[in-house]
């Protein structure tokens, strides 16, 4: 099977072309689980399939690294786009992309164009939609209309936390001194949680002044990754419900920078980063 090394920010993905390659269903979650290991297999934090689709003009199929089937991907979106086009599966710089029957529109900016060279992908704006604050639809067991600086309790300790949906759920706390936090200690005990009936992405943030945040993030069925793009919308949703900062932010994560703005006008959240291409290869399946 041929593939596809990716990352955005650090966000590892191993890319499949699912026009090309036919891989039973059923065969996907262990497969994903042997292309993922970072010491047998290929290394990432998962594996996402690029399909053919009938409500937009490519599908998303994301995976975990432990074979769990996961609803979106910011970075991943990012390389999916960058994917499509720099392999001339399109020539169209807006696209559409579905991932769990929810379509997102993405603006390519692509660089290196003359004459008969299209040039590549360099970077993608991604309109993410509307963040989900309903409890039960994130969802979190909470009893308000909103999760907003609620209190949980995490192996005796009282955090707070700010609980956004951008298709998958996240739980925001705020915190000093995120770069030395023991991540992989408390990380699986917000992740599956009780509050959580589907478990959780949990970010970590420090906000570092009005523009400027430092995010680490617990990914659910991953474990801590260099970024998360939906973690980053979420942050800055959390960021603005709480006061702490303006609309439009940088969120610097330990792989790199997004840039995020909540629309509040539109309610939508628009994350901007790169897309890069590590390698390419052929493996046994």
């Amino acid at each position: 099977m041929k593939f596809t090394k990716m990352q955005g920010c650090g966000n590892d993905y191993v890319y499949v072309n699912g026009f090309e390659e036919k891989i039973p269903q059923e065969k996907k979650p262990e497969i994903v689980r042997r292309l993922s290991d970072r010491h047998f297999g290929i290394g990432g934090d998962g594996v996402i399939f690029i399909n053919p689709a009938e409500e937009a003009d490519f599908e998303m199929e994301m995976y975990n690294a432990d074979g769990s089937r996961s609803e979106m991907c910011g970075n991943g979106i990012r390389c999916v786009a960058k994917f499509v086009y720099d392999k001339g599966l399109t020539d169209q710089e807006h696209i559409t992309i579905v991932s769990a029957g929810k379509v997102k529109y993405l603006e390519l900016t692509v660089e290196g164009k003359t004459g008969t060279d299209r040039g590549v992908v360099t970077k993608v704006r991604v309109n993410m939609g509307s963040p989900i604050l309903v409890p039960e639809e994130i969802p979190v067991q909470a009893d308000g209309e909103q999760a907003v600086d609620e209190p949980i309790l995490v192996q005796g300790q009282e955090y707070r936390m700010t609980c956004v949906s951008m298709g998958n759920p996240h739980a925001v706390v705020f915190m000093k001194d995120v770069a030395q936090l023991d991540i992989d200690k408390v990380g699986p005990y917000f992740e599956n949680h009780e509050r959580f009936p589907r478990r959780t992405n949990t970010e970590f943030v420090e906000v570092l002044d009005r523009k400027h945040v430092f995010m680490r993030v617990w990914e659910r069925g991953t474990g801590e990754t260099l970024a998360c793009g939906t973690g980053c919308c979420a942050t800055a949703v959390a960021c603005v419900l709480n006061g702490l900062t303006e609309n439009a932010i940088t969120v610097k994560v330990l792989g790199g920078e997004l840039q995020i703005e909540w629309d509040r006008e539109q309610n939508v959240v628009f994350m901007t980063g790169p897309a890069e291409i590590v390698f390419e290869g052929e493996v046994e399946v």
